[in-house]
């Protein structure tokens, strides 16, 4: 089921240039209509011009993340009920789901992404009359929940980089420069993490009653 202008127009918002273009032409190919988008800030802007019929974001993301995204348009009762799906590689714990499902996402999908099931998902949420939305977080819950998601991923994280240090001294030749660049990779995302943990932290300190 292609999507024509008149029912909209599919948002994708998602940081890396590789993913972002297989999700972008695969879903023209499809027959929908697609904008792109790389963090929250410009999926916002975006949709300041014109609603979507669907967003599909991922979390982990400069500027603003996907938690921060759906946060903001579940608050507005004008993009309340857009609805949304998660794709992530790397918050994906019971947790991370059960958190990303209570703050308003509606479906949650790991990368890499199956297309094949990727499809119906996009279809059935377009035939949806309404998207339902549980009782939102106050800011204090959203934060906080918010919080716990992001010092998990960081203890995770961690421990991920450790392991692949040691185990970068055993490497050698083609084997190595590749494995480096994945560790790379994984020290990004840990900043990333690191500063975003910071700035929730703050928000949190800020909303405490004095």
């Amino acid at each position: 089921m292609g999507m024509n202008t008149p029912q909209g127009y599919l948002l994708v918002v998602e940081d890396v240039s590789d993913i972002l273009v297989l999700l972008n032409e695969t879903l023209k190919f499809k027959g929908y209509r697609v904008i792109t988008a790389r963090n929250g800030v410009e999926a916002l802007e975006q949709i300041d011009k014109e609603h979507p019929a669907l967003i599909i974001t991922d979390i982990l993301m400069p500027k603003m993340d996907g938690f921060s995204l759906v946060h903001r348009l579940r608050l507005d009762p004008k993009t309340r009920n857009i609805p949304i799906i998660f794709l992530s590689a790397t918050y994906v714990a019971p947790e991370d789901k059960a958190f990303a499902l209570t703050i308003g996402v509606t479906r949650f999908i790991e990368k890499p992404v199956d297309l094949e099931n990727f499809f119906p998902v996009i279809d059935e949420l377009l035939v949806q009359k309404e998207t339902a939305i549980p009782e939102l977080l106050d800011e204090v819950g959203f934060y906080d929940g918010y919080r716990k998601r992001l010092e998990s991923k960081l203890k995770h994280k961690n421990t991920q980089i450790a392991r692949d240090e040691n185990l970068l001294k055993t490497l050698t030749g083609g084997e190595r420069a590749s494995f480096e660049a994945s560790l790379r990779q994984s020290k990004t995302e840990r900043e990333e993490i690191q500063q975003l943990l910071e700035q929730i932290r703050d928000r949190l300190d800020e909303l405490k009653p004095e």
